[in-house]
Parts: structure tokens; sequence; C-alpha cells
């Protein structure tokens, strides 16, 4: 049998990023060149060499702009110049010049829902009530009958995404600004065109510089109901969701598509845009990726990784059931099937190390780790490697409080415990679920500090990175680092991966998860065990051994259509 494949017409004017894989580097944990303990820019640049290897042909950039790191660079106080901590401009522009020289695009992070308070619009807009830029932010009085400062005095009872009200009082002109994130990140105020102009006028000069596109955080946030209402009180200190009325809200298609036309419309097709969406529904995901409105490429939804948040939220896990995540990611591959186009991921800097969450990250490890990621990226879409993940990093076994550094986890801890919680019980789910875990330096060798940094990282280091390791995979033929590889090239090599329909098999079935994918003539079945069990899966007997391209285990039994799979094995046949 033949696997030269049938490329129509369709694939053939493909955009390019439907066959392509994005790896995220977050720059802080990724390779420090000066040995100040935080990863930078020249540490990327050096490392480049890794990402060649792996086959990736994206890069995107998790913000470098100046910032006082409130959040860790996404709280920025100049969209225009690169942190110090990081390098400069120039470092900026050698790390884009060689990734070009490479063959791959640098997609930079887009941060507009909300600025630094250091940023120069905010430290002139709240400087008085008169300022011509007042109204770039969400400045509101006291609300009516409460002096400024009551408790309950805030315009809303929103509640941040940090803990705690999404309001903060400036003493100084006596009115509150919003922050739907941490207090030092006011919320642009999108309603003004001046602050649509100035946030356009940025972007453009960015794609001046050489960069491939953006990835836009949170960008379903920035169009609020004028009106501010309260939302639902969600119980805690009478604070309430305000989610229904900033989440997609009234003006975001507008937005969306005068952005298109200001910054993209006469730019080449080569560009990447993709939005992170929290909250967002399939049907809302086909208008915002359908070609025809000139919105985005793609979007980031957060239903899969919420399936295992417990009745307490995030922080109270609870164990995944594969049905599940197999209904919700089939639902998305349905949807999006005929218009629009998917996103793929397990990991970014915002969640936990997918092999101790959805995989067993023990007896387990290598084959969760394949297993997971074979499943992942031969789903229909655009799959996102985050730093690490091609290595199966695992969540990290922190002693306490005093090793977290990410502003969400240490906000949920002192209010969880301020409120009577158990302090080792919150750190349980902080171990768990905190965007920590995906933080801690790259594990690039067993020296100290995994070959991060010469000097104090400024985050812990997983233990485990003595045997878990970069140099420890790259002449493993079995290694993870060597599987995500391999499945780099099928998407490459394959055009029904990239672009064959989608169809679920054994939906019902608690440990097996398996598709099959056909483009005209060729069909892909993927079949993964994403258990510890030894299920039997029955397949259409027209398979055959023979038609095995990839395993991430040694021996596979294909017997009359039936195969015996092993814990976490996973199989990929064409024909």
């Amino acid at each position: 049998m033949s696997l030269e494949q049938t490329v129509t017409h369709a694939v053939a004017t493909a955009p390019w990023w439907t066959s392509a894989v994005v790896y995220q580097v977050y720059p802080r944990s990724f390779a420090d060149s000066n040995g100040d303990g935080v990863g930078d820019l020249n540490g990327i640049t050096a490392r480049l060499d890794h990402l060649q290897r792996l086959g990736v042909d994206v890069i995107w950039l998790s913000p470098v702009y100046a910032s006082p790191h409130a959040d860790n660079g996404y709280d920025i106080s100049d969209y225009q110049a690169v942190d110090p901590v990081f390098g400069t401009l120039d470092d900026l522009d050698r790390l884009l010049a060689e990734t070009h020289a490479r063959g791959m695009k640098l997609v930079m992070d887009l941060v507009v829902n909300h600025t630094s308070d250091e940023h120069p619009w905010f430290v002139e807009s709240r400087s008085s009530r008169d300022s011509p830029k007042r109204d770039w932010y969400w400045w509101r009085p006291p609300r009516d009958g409460f002096e400024a400062g009551q408790p309950g005095a805030e315009p809303t009872n929103w509640e941040s995404f940090f803990s705690g009200p999404s309001w903060t009082l400036d003493e100084a002109t006596g009115e509150y600004y919003l922050h739907l994130f941490d207090r030092k990140q006011p919320d642009l105020n999108w309603e003004n065109p001046e602050v649509r102009q100035a946030v356009y006028e940025m972007m453009r000069w960015w794609l001046d510089r050489g960069v491939d596109g953006f990835r836009m955080d949170v960008i379903n946030l920035i169009s609020k109901d004028p009106d501010l209402p309260d939302g639902a009180t969600t119980g805690t200190g009478g604070l309430g969701n305000g989610f229904p009325h900033y989440g997609t809200g009234p003006r975001i298609h507008e937005f969306m598509q005068e952005m298109h036309r200001e910054v993209f419309e006469d730019r080449p097709g080569d560009l990447l845009t993709v939005g992170e969406m929290p909250g967002v529904t399939w049907e809302d995901a086909r208008l915002f990726t359908d070609p025809t409105r000139r919105e985005l490429d793609m979007v980031f939804q957060f239903e899969h990784v919420s399936l295992d948040h417990g009745p307490g939220g995030k922080f109270d896990p609870k164990p995944l059931d594969l049905r599940d995540l197999k209904a919700s990611l089939g639902r998305w591959q349905t949807a999006l099937g005929e218009v629009g186009w998917n996103s793929l991921y397990w990991n970014n800097h915002d969640q936990p190390r997918v092999v101790s969450r959805f995989g067993d990250d023990g007896k387990y490890w290598r084959e969760s780790a394949t297993a997971l990621a074979t499943v992942l990226h031969l789903h229909r879409g655009t799959p996102f490697v985050y730093q690490g993940e091609e290595l199966g990093m695992t969540n990290v076994p922190f002693a306490g409080v005093g090793d977290l550094r990410d502003v969400e986890s240490l906000n949920h801890f002192r209010q969880s415990v301020a409120a009577g919680g158990d302090p080792e019980s919150v750190l349980r789910g902080l171990r768990a679920m905190g965007r920590d875990n995906a933080r801690t330096p790259v594990q690039w060798d067993s020296t100290r500090n995994a070959g991060f940094t010469t000097g104090e990282p400024w985050i812990v280091v997983n233990p485990n990175h003595t045997w878990l390791n970069a140099q420890a995979q790259y002449d493993d033929p079995l290694s993870v680092f060597n599987h995500y590889r391999r499945l780099i090239e099928l998407r490459h090599t394959f055009p029904v991966v990239a672009h064959g329909d989608f169809r679920m098999l054994l939906a019902d079935d608690p440990y097996i998860y398996a598709f099959e994918r056909e483009l005209d003539d060729t069909r892909l079945l993927v079949v993964a065990n994403l258990s510890g069990t030894t299920p039997t899966a029955v397949l259409d007997g027209e398979w055959a051994a023979t038609d095995l391209v990839l395993s991430n285990v040694e021996s596979v039994s294909l017997v009359n259509g039936r195969i015996a799979m092993e814990p976490w094995s996973a199989h990929v046949f064409v024909r």
C-alpha cells in the first residue's frame, strides 16, 4: 500500500497554520543566559536548536514587555519596550532573526484587556477626574448610599479572577477603577475609540518589526456591558459573578472585526491570530474563526480543562471521567469541522502539567505522557506544545506556600486560610492545580538547577530533573521528546492529520480513546488506552498490523480486529 496522499484543492489552498505546530515559550523559565536566575531572550536564542530539532513551526513568546511583574509580565507598563530582566529590543530582534533563519515564525503575546497601573496611560488617567485619558479606563464613583472606602461601596459586586473585589479605590480622586485580575492590572475601556486606535497602532509597530502575529490574552473580555450591572452573588463575602456582563460582551465581534481591518487586512496571509477566550462556547468560536467574518484564525477554549474542577472550583479537583473528555473534545471537533478552526492544547502557563493531571506521573510516566500527546496531536486543529511538555515535565512537590510565586495561588491561599480553611488542604489543591506547576524551569540536563541557570533560580527547580531532562531524551528512541517529534512529523507528512474529517469511536468506553480521520482515500485511526488497566479494543476488521505508523510501546498485538491494550498504550494506523 502506498502512503502517498492525494492533495485536494481544499488542502492545497488551506492556510499554512492548519498543518503547523506552535510551541509556547514562557521566557522567565526557559533558559537564563546571564546567571541572574531569570530566563531571558538570549537564553531562548541559545536553545532554538532544541525547537528546530523538535520540528515545530511557530514560537509563541509570552510577554517580555516592560512590566512591574505583579502577574509575571501580564501587567505591561510599556508595550514597545523589552523589560531589562529579559534583555533589550536588540536581543529580541536577534531572536526574531534567528527564529526566521531556522524556518520558524514568532508570535508575540498581546495583552490589551488591561495594562499595568504603572503604564503611562493609567498614570495619566488616575491623575485627575478631568484627565483627557480618564475615560481610557473604567472609573466609577462609590455605590449610591456609600462613602468611598466603606465595605460594599464598590460600583459593582464583581469578584476578581484573582480573588477579592474587582474594584480598587483611588484615594486621590475618590473613585474606583475596574480590574478583572490583579489590582495592578486596570482594565482598558474599549468603548473609547482612542484606546482602540492606540492598541492598533502598537500592533502595527510590532508587525512592521517582523513578528508573525499575536496570541491575544483574554481577548473576549474587552467588551463590557457599559451599564456594569451586578452579578449573581457567589456567596464569597457578598461578591458576585460578573462574567455574564463582560465575557464575550456585546461589542466583541465588532471590535475583533475592526482590529482585523485596522491591523491585518492589508498584510500578507502568513500571519497568525489566536484569541484566548475563557468561557467561550463552540457557537461563539464558529463566529470568531469563520474566515468570511475576518476576526481570528483560532481561539483557545477552556471547556476540556475545566472538567476536573470540583464543587469548590479549580483548586478542589476531582478525577477526570474520560467519557466527559471525549464528549467535550468531540463536540468541538464536530462544531468546527466545517466552519472555523480548533486549537489543541493540554498545557500552557496557566495549567498544571498534563501528565500529572490526566496521566500517571509515576509508574507509567513515559507511557501516559506519550499517550496523551498522541490523542491530542491527531485531532483536527493546530496543536500547541508548552515548554517542557515535550519532555513529559510533571507537577512540582512544592514544600510549602513559600515556594509559590503566582499571584493567583498566593491570593487564594491567603483568602482561604483567612476564611478558616486548613492550610495543608489548601496547599494540596495548589500543588495539584496551581499555575506555578507550569512555571518551574525547563529541565535541560541533570546538573544543578537543571542547566537552566548558573545562579539562583527565581522559582524552585523540580527535583526530578536529575533523570527527567532533555539531554537524557535526545538519543533515546522511546523518549517523550522523540515521540513528540514523530507526532509533529506525522502532521507535516500526512494531510489527513491536518485536514481529515473526524469521527469519534467508542464514545462510552471509560478507558479507551479512539477516533478515525479521513481525507479522500486515506484513513487514519488512533487508539489509546488512557488508563492503567488492560482493556481490549475492538476495531474495524479492515485494519491490519501493517498499517501501524506510530506506537508508544514496543510491540502491538492486533488479531482479527482486536488489540490487547497495555496500560497507557497508544497506536496510530494509516491506510
